[in-house]
């Protein structure tokens, strides 16, 4: 049996936009998941017989990591689901980094191209952001141009993504989850119809790419308000794209006057919001009151791991 862990993320800026050629970036949270796989007499998932309907990502994960006899996978998970902080990437990326090892075979790039792979195959449309974030921890800047800290080239079709290394400060931010689901592929899909049909919504993905470049040199410079403008501006664009919530703007009143900036991290459409600030204690006490789930996060932190 071979075990692996992998983080959650928070996508800083580009959500959305990404999927069209534009940057994107992203941070590893200290939120993980855990896979185990062994080989078994049946597929199964935490004891029960695996479903595709039921385990998306694990079952694409088999098709895409192993051709093998049956596997046993079992999961333990630090991240609430469609929640916007990456889980199905970290249940992904750590199911396919187990499956990797159980071959003898476990090798990060790797891991990062098929857990891409297996991303797309699910929601038919996506970028390596989230995966290739879960797999390297850290900071990644995911760009259409080659740039110093390259780690990775990821393509599908006509499509092209540079991965590469970003140093993170020390910062501190809060997530709050709103507790509504919704579905990454519904939305990545209510979003390419807009821009692909809309002047106006070709220009806003075309800032949100401009704005990640701001912010990752902002980032460098740990220059927190204009991050936190940055982070507002992005999160006015994401509404426009259509992709924002009733439970998210909530978030967003109760605790705007104690950060520098704060937005949607994620597909959206609920899920969570992510608020950058000097005063955690009063922003969890804010999300708090206005009903949703505070949780204070450390960025940064280490990609998938092979565990002993």
């Amino acid at each position: 049996m071979h075990t692996c862990s992998a983080p959650g993320k928070i996508i800083l800026f580009g959500e959305h936009a990404v999927v069209f050629g534009k940057p994107a970036l992203a941070m590893a949270v200290d939120l993980r998941i855990q896979s185990s796989a062994r080989v078994s007499d049946q597929y199964s998932v935490n004891g029960r017989p695996m479903r595709a309907k039921h385990h998306a990502y694990i079952s694409a994960a088999m098709d895409e990591a192993w051709n093998g006899p049956p596997l046993s996978i079992t999961t333990r998970s630090g991240l609430p689901s469609s929640s916007g902080l990456g889980s199905s990437a970290a249940v992904t990326v750590a199911t396919v980094g187990a499956i990797l090892a159980e071959k003898g075979e476990f090798e990060y790039e790797s891991v990062a191209r098929k857990s891409f792979e297996v991303e797309y195959a699910v929601q038919r449309r996506a970028s390596p952001t989230d995966t290739s974030t879960s797999t390297h921890g850290h900071g990644v800047l995911v760009s259409p141009d080659k740039e110093d800290g390259f780690l990775w080239r990821i393509e599908k079709g006509s499509k092209s993504w540079n991965v590469h290394h970003c140093d993170v400060k020390r910062l501190t931010f809060v997530a709050g989850y709103t507790g509504v689901h919704a579905s990454t592929a519904s939305l990545v899909e209510k979003v390419r119809n807009y821009v692909t049909s809309d002047s106006d919504g070709r220009k806003t993905i075309d800032r949100i790419g401009e704005i990640v470049m701001e912010g990752r040199d902002a980032l460098v410079a740990a220059d927190r308000p204009k991050l936190g403008m940055l982070m507002r501006e992005n999160q006015e664009l994401l509404r426009e794209l259509g992709v924002g919530h009733p439970s998210i703007d909530n978030l967003i009143e109760a605790c705007k006057d104690k950060c520098y900036g704060e937005k949607l991290t994620g597909a959206g459409g609920g899920g969570s919001i992510v608020a950058l600030t000097d005063d955690p204690e009063a922003v969890c006490g804010a999300i708090s009151a206005a009903g949703g789930r505070p949780m204070v996060i450390t960025v940064g932190g280490r990609g998938v791991v092979l565990e002993q």
